[in-house]
């Protein structure tokens, strides 16, 4: 089975040893974005629905560079430091997503990197290039 990195400039660089997308076959699977600006490395300013903007835009760019979309993303994690921010993420979240929308799980963790509210990852399928 191959195994190829994936990376864009649209989105922020990987903060440790891991790249921000793997395509495997007709699968690709996207490490979790927290919501950092591409351009600056900084996390975005506002509340949690700017920060779940930030992540789904990340995911976006890095969907793109991978050859897929939203459209293709059939599994996601949503990791939120604070599950009372569940209904302003998912008012987010929803507005990325047609139906069927991807399976999901959402889970509240101790802490984030860099003091982030929500991380998100991905895994999507898209045609193979063969």
């Amino acid at each position: 089975m191959d195994k190829q990195g994936v990376s864009t400039e649209a989105a922020p660089a990987a903060i440790g040893p891991y790249s921000q997308a793997i395509r495997s076959g007709d699968l690709v699977f996207l490490s979790g974005q927290i919501p950092l600006d591409p351009a600056t490395g900084e996390l975005v300013r506002g509340g949690i629905e700017e920060q779940t903007r930030r992540v789904m835009n990340n995911l976006g760019a890095v969907l793109t560079a991978a050859g897929a979309s939203f459209e293709n993303v059939v599994k996601t994690t949503i990791y939120l430091a604070d599950l009372s921010d569940f209904g302003a993420v998912n008012g987010v979240y929803a507005s990325y997503f047609g139906q069927p929308a991807p399976a999901r799980a959402t889970v509240q963790v101790a802490a984030l990197p860099k003091g982030a509210r929500v991380e998100i990852d991905a895994t999507a399928r898209v045609p193979s290039r063969e």
